[in-house]
């Protein structure tokens, strides 16, 4: 073979059989640099100027214009921004849980912080927010300077906002220590008097009588709840809209449903909101948003996989039985990673190469049949680069399910991915069939 104009160069077999330590722009510059080169010197072998510029073509796709698809579509999506204000254990957290449906893990880890007392949560991710949610941190605290708190949630609602906004007043059924919650209410419903609020009670459980070790009918009908959410609403008299009573659980905890109350929080939230942000909430309680959301990012990682199925179908063309699998490796390692970055998933090589063989684990056989048929005269490279193709297709669009379900937070179910892995796989191979084929 033709040798490289840098003799320092190593080869492309060579330098990708090691997976690169990180995934940026330019590494992708780079990349696309040393493929370049790759199939100029593979043209030797087989009739590949089609699929050359063809691979150029889709591996120009880079993260700046992900970055522009993904601004357009987020100007159309309507955005509701939750600001919660409560005590700690209030269930500030498990109201995002309702209304998202994430894991109480995944909540936990997905605040950040925002101002010094206030704390952020996109839903589902901070590139395409459905939900906004800023949470309160350290009210109660005797520590904490109340007017200081008031000043920042008064400049933080100042900031120009594209979408909805809603105040929830998050208080426990047996807590009646309110005086810092009412005086920041108080303030803000002084200065924004337009912007909907929410009183939230809830752990209703707390005021069950003895005997009763579940969930009522809903709405619970005790007395000493009926008596103790009257004196919240007196207590908070003129700086609420409506007042909801809601008891959010864990699963361990053992009470049925979890999310008590869901459905009136749902509809008077839908009271409170513009119609496009309640018609939002409505879809995302019924996963049809999360279905949505899901094609969209996957239909932008279907131009990072397309790029890399023809560069497997590049490499796999090569008449050599095993000498191109650490490239394929490196090149499907390489892929996982660039989509998780999409998914706001960061993976180095070592953890990407991990999940490839845990999410693929059921292609190995195929993956060897494609090498050991390169021994078939004539036509065994042809089939091989179809099939290099279609599994890197299929691997990608585990990984898009895998992903996704992650953003989503849910645990990946394995039997789904796999599911969707063999019906892309079945698809791919008919539509890459004869890829490399003369022209």
């Amino acid at each position: 073979m033709t040798q490289t104009p840098d003799s320092q160069t190593p080869s492309p077999v060579t330098e990708t059989s090691h997976p690169p330590t990180s995934v940026n722009s330019s590494w992708i510059e780079e990349m696309t640099a040393r493929w370049n080169w790759t199939t100029e010197q593979l043209k030797g072998l087989f009739p590949a100027d089609q699929i050359a510029k063809t691979f150029v073509q889709w591996f120009s796709v880079n993260e700046t214009q992900i970055a522009e698809i993904l601004e357009t579509v987020r100007a159309e999506l309507p955005t509701t921004e939750a600001l919660l204000i409560g005590k700690p254990q209030a269930g500030k957290s498990s109201i995002v849980r309702g209304l998202t449906g994430v894991s109480a893990e995944i909540v936990g880890q997905g605040f950040r912080p925002h101002t010094q007392h206030t704390q952020r949560y996109a839903y589902p991710s901070n590139d395409l927010p459905l939900l906004i949610f800023k949470d309160t941190v350290g009210l109660g605290d005797i520590n904490q300077n109340t007017d200081l708190i008031i000043q920042e949630l008064i400049g933080d609602l100042q900031q120009e906002s594209p979408g909805a906004r809603v105040l929830i007043l998050t208080v426990k059924i047996n807590d009646f220590a309110t005086d810092t919650l009412r005086t920041i209410a108080q303030s803000l419903r002084q200065k924004y008097p337009n912007i909907p609020c929410l009183l939230a009670v809830t752990c209703l459980h707390e005021l069950y009588p003895p005997q009763i070790d579940n969930h009522p009918i809903y709405p619970p009908d005790f007395e000493d709840i009926n008596r103790a959410f009257e004196a919240l609403k007196i207590a908070f008299k003129g700086l609420y809209d409506q007042a909801v009573l809601i008891d959010f659980t864990l699963e361990e905890d053992g009470y049925t449903p979890v999310f008590y109350g869901l459905e009136a929080l749902r509809d008077t939230l839908a009271d409170l909101l513009p119609e496009a942000e309640a018609r939002t909430i409505h879809q995302l309680l019924n996963g049809e948003v999360d279905d949505q959301l899901g094609n969209i990012y996957r239909d932008v990682g279907r131009r990072y996989i397309l790029a890399f199925s023809i560069m497997a179908a590049t490499v796999a063309a090569v008449p050599l039985p095993f000498a191109t699998m650490p490239v394929l490796t490196a090149l499907q390692v390489s892929l996982v990673v660039l989509l998780g970055n999409l998914y706001g998933k960061t993976l180095n090589p070592s953890q990407a190469g991990g999940l490839v063989s845990a999410i693929a684990g059921g292609f190995l056989a195929q993956m060897i049949g494609r090498e050991l048929i390169k021994f078939i005269p004539g036509f065994g490279s042809v089939i091989a680069a179809s099939w290099a193709a279609a599994y890197t297709w299929a691997l990608g669009e585990g990984a898009c399910v895998y992903f996704g379900d992650l953003m989503g937070g849910k645990k990946p179910d394995p039997q789904k991915i796999q599911t969707v892995m063999k019906e892309a796989f079945k698809t791919a191979k008919e539509r890459f069939k004869g890829i490399n084929e003369s022209k």
